[in-house]
């Protein structure tokens, strides 16, 4: 298979690397402390209703520790040992299975085929057992009610109304067809070596039970011939297992060496980037949980065919309920939204007529977002009608969050399109009937849920979020709109950049006031309502990056710009009959010059450029030299030691501030 492309092996690659997750996906429904309980559909006399079914082994479980005070103190200390190495035992074994299922997943193509061969012929070793044995059986009773008929002699005088019969002649012809489909599936599957005698002593063990069976042979050897039939074909895949071992031990080394050589090279994450494209993660959890879903629907639609009372509603419910019951199943889910938002992002791309690559980030974005709300809200450990409400707040916040990267996509495009003068109306148009939607939408949304909702935790959340991206929306349209005035003035708008600042600390200081409330909300919640780990860690997160640094950026860019206008102001105006006479434009925006400043070199510059520029640096763009006056010794130190750099070398500029 090696000369075909990996193209024509996508979708095979992916089914092939689905039956893990769904091993997995039982796993942790059975242990690990998550919810084991399955919500279905019950009919009722007035509709529909979740219900709830938990698992034998917890009922088990209570009516044992139940009757403990019952027992003898040596009885009940010894089964209590007991119950705990059972709890043990189950995790070391999900574990296991788990890791297993793991690196199965992790697999090359063909070396996942083989796998699957070597699983599929024990497969069948197993089922033509369980065949074997239930013939035998009917054989054994028939024969022990109706010791006067010998089945033989039905066969020899072809009395068709016996071997037709529900009887044992009728299960010896259907397992006699049966083993004769499993020795050729296993004469085909297994991974020995193809000999002609070998093969047909495959298919003469499949078929002995059958044979013997039509024959009054003895009870016991009867009995025992399932057994016997089985030992060739195993000991065909044990020789395999046993001959194979030390190849595969050699390449588990050879993955081991190739890994710590790549990870050293070239680093854990393009390793964990890799893999991820490698095994096509993303579309091996959609194709999971699109499965998954639709055998719950095949079921749901099964139980409850031909009644009356049945609403789709009521199954979308159950759907979306079982959709995110473990954590595979949650991240199935997770991809999912993933792709749909991935495509609304590509969407807004082409109404934007932009071409930035930012809807991969929304999918992204949404994808680590969801999974992380999940997680943080203990989405799997609910159970019916709460994690349905938890899961419908958890995509209010999700929604809301695109409403912020569609934003961020919109805003450099409007920042464009007015400073550039473009004169494509349609531009505008698009652009602006994204900020309309981005407006409206969330106005939306809050007014359906405070008048659907009461007050709370998650309510301040939502609308702090939707808050947020209006005033974000507000703040990109009103220097949009300064920018157009700005383009169709034929005079240097001196006060442009100070409006522009104002309104930008305006938005930015409402953001930073939403991130505090949102950060005691968030403390609230790990205090009184939801505690966790994954939530303090996050609190944590969010105190650090969007408010501790947005506030640090924040007074460093105002004092900055309060040293720079300090510094202006301590230059000289020119005076009317100085710009008369120079008449000249600044050399840094190359516009008119109606007010200016004078530098120590005697060179002439608007005030706001001017201050622009000293955000970059202190000397004249022109000559080199400083432009403000030194006051204090500490200062005139300084500006020697910024003369000497500028005679030996260049002076690197500092980071632009926007």
């Amino acid at each position: 298979m090696d000369h075909y492309t990996d193209e024509e092996f996508d979708f095979v690659n992916v089914i092939l690397r689905v039956p893990p997750l769904f091993i997995i996906d039982e796993l942790f429904r059975i242990g690990f402390g998550l919810s084991s309980e399955n919500v279905v559909l019950e009919s009722t006399d007035h509709g529909f209703k979740l219900a709830k079914v938990p698992e034998n082994t917890i009922n088990t479980m209570i009516s044992v520790t139940s009757n403990l005070f019952l027992i003898e103190p040596f009885t009940f200390g010894h089964l209590v040992y007991k119950i705990y190495f059972m709890i043990v035992l189950k995790f070391l074994c999900c574990c296991l299975g788990c890791i297993a299922a793991l690196c199965t997943f992790m697999l090359r193509k063909n070396h996942l085929i083989i796998v699957y061969l070597h699983l599929i012929s024990i497969g069948v070793i197993v089922l033509s057992h369980w065949s074997n044995v239930s013939t035998m059986k009917a054989i054994i009773a028939y024969v022990s009610t109706h010791k006067s008929i010998s089945i033989p002699d039905d066969y020899l005088y072809f009395n068709t109304k016996y071997m037709l019969s529900e009887g044992p002649r009728f299960v010896i012809i259907q397992n006699y067809i049966l083993q004769c489909v499993l020795a050729g599936i296993f004469c085909y599957t297994h991974l020995a070596p193809k000999d002609p005698i070998l093969q047909k002593l495959l298919v003469l063990s499949f078929m002995a039970p059958s044979i013997l069976g039509i024959y009054p042979l003895p009870a016991q050897v009867l009995h025992h011939a399932p057994v016997f039939a089985a030992l060739i074909p195993m000991a065909v895949c044990n020789f395999v297992l046993w001959f194979n071992g030390i190849t595969v031990l050699k390449m588990l080394y050879m993955v081991y060496q190739h890994t710590r050589n790549f990870v050293n090279n070239y680093g854990l994450s393009v390793l964990a980037q890799n893999e991820w494209n490698r095994l096509n993660i993303a579309c091996v959890l959609r194709t999971f949980w699109i499965l998954r879903v639709g055998g719950q629907v095949v079921q749901v639609l099964a139980n409850n065919y031909g009644d009356e009372k049945f609403t789709y509603f009521a199954m979308t419910k159950t759907l979306l309920i079982n959709g995110c019951e473990t954590l595979t199943a949650l991240l199935g889910m997770t991809s999912v939204i993933s792709f749909i938002f991935h495509y609304i992002g590509c969407f807004s791309q082409w109404v934007l007529l932009t071409e930035d690559g930012d809807e991969k980030a929304i999918g992204t974005v949404s994808a680590i977002l969801f999974y992380v709300l999940g997680l943080q809200t203990g989405l799997t450990d609910l159970d019916g009608e709460k994690r349905l409400a938890r899961l419908a707040c958890n995509f209010c916040l999700l929604c809301t969050a695109v409403l912020h990267l569609i934003h961020n996509i919109v805003n450099p495009l409007l920042m464009s399109l007015s400073a550039s003068h473009n004169p494509a109306l349609h531009r505008h148009i698009r652009a602006l009937a994204v900020c309309a939607f981005l407006l409206l939408l969330p106005v939306l949304l809050l007014v359906y849920l405070w008048s659907h909702f009461t007050v709370s935790s998650w309510l301040l959340s939502v609308s702090v979020f939707n808050i947020e991206v209006v005033v974000k929306v507000l703040v990109s349209l009103s220097i949009y709109t300064l920018f157009l005035i700005d383009a169709y003035r034929s005079v240097f708008w001196e006060q442009l950049d100070d409006c522009v600042y104002i309104i930008r600390t305006f938005g930015n200081t409402i953001e930073f006031v939403f991130g505090i409330i949102l950060l005691i909300n968030g403390f609230w919640i790990l205090m009184f309502e939801s505690s966790g780990a994954i939530r303090a860690i996050m609190m944590c997160s969010h105190a650090y990056l969007n408010i501790w640094c947005e506030a640090k950026a924040g007074w460093s860019v105002f004092m900055k710009r309060r040293t720079a206008v300090n510094k202006i102001n301590s230059l000289p105006e020119a005076k009317e009959e100085q710009l008369r006479s120079l008449n000249d434009v600044c050399a840094i925006c190359y516009q008119e010059m109606h007010t200016a400043k004078i530098t120590r070199c005697n060179h002439y510059f608007h005030g706001v450029c001017l201050r622009k520029w000293l955000y970059v640096q202190d000397r004249c763009p022109l000559c080199h030299d400083i432009l403000y006056k030194v006051e204090n010794v500490q200062n005139n130190k300084n500006d020697n030691e910024e003369t000497n750099e500028g005679a030996v070398g260049q002076r690197a500029p500092q980071r632009a501030l926007h």
